[in-house]
């Protein structure tokens, strides 16, 4: 199977995080070397996800917000409508690129795209993710299994931001999260969505992309 092939799979409307993060698992598992690289883009009801890395201390007072323990790396973040997910079940050994490569390619990607509309946006050392001065727009986390990576990237669009106040976002105390609403204030979640999506499909390499209907979960 080429490497310059994605499928790219779109939900109908919000997902539930535990179904699609087991789809994901079964996709990793099963999937061989003929298997096509695949980009799942979703949005998830209100929910904390605990990466491997967590520590309770992170987790300030998440009320009625459940708390998921999963198998990404990092810390506790947080899911909610309004927030694109890309979830990159890409084949590392194929795209001949490491984890680092890969994250710095979805960092870029993001950075890309904001560049675009003229908003200046950067890594910060020791912190994954995309930042506009000090304050975080986009979230990494990621696992590896048969050197194929399956989690991803979180772009805060046009969300309520309150939830992210219960938590230490990532692990980091002194964090502020924001989104694209306070910069391109008529923003659209799927719209936006393609958008990066076209970035993240240049900068990964990947010549032909191919749209399918068929439900992530």
């Amino acid at each position: 199977m080429a490497a310059n092939k994605l499928i790219v799979r779109t939900s109908a409307g919000i997902q539930d995080y535990v179904s699609t993060w087991r789809a994901m698992q079964t996709f990793t598992i099963s999937r061989n070397i003929q298997t096509s690289d695949e980009l799942w883009l979703t949005e998830h009801p209100a929910v904390f996800t605990q990466g491997l890395n967590g520590k309770p201390e992170h987790v300030l007072n998440p009320g009625d917000i459940p708390i998921i323990p999963v198998d990404r790396g990092g810390q506790i973040t947080y899911h909610g409508p309004g927030q694109a997910v890309f979830y990159t079940l890409f084949d590392l050994n194929r795209l001949d690129m490491g984890v680092t490569r890969l994250v710095y390619l979805l960092e870029q990607s993001i950075i890309d795209y904001l560049q675009q509309h003229n908003i200046i946006a950067a890594r910060k050392s020791g912190a994954p993710g995309v930042y506009i001065e000090d304050d975080k727009i986009a979230s990494l986390g990621l696992r590896i299994k048969k050197n194929c990576a399956y989690h991803g990237l979180s772009f805060n669009i046009d969300m309520d931001l309150e939830p992210f106040s219960r938590i230490n976002p990532c692990g980091l105390s002194d964090i502020k999260m924001t989104q694209l609403r306070n910069f391109l204030p008529n923003c659209n979640v799927s719209n936006i969505s393609q958008e990066i999506l076209t970035y993240i499909t240049r900068n990964m390499n990947y010549q032909t992309r191919t749209f399918e209907t068929r439900p992530i979960t």
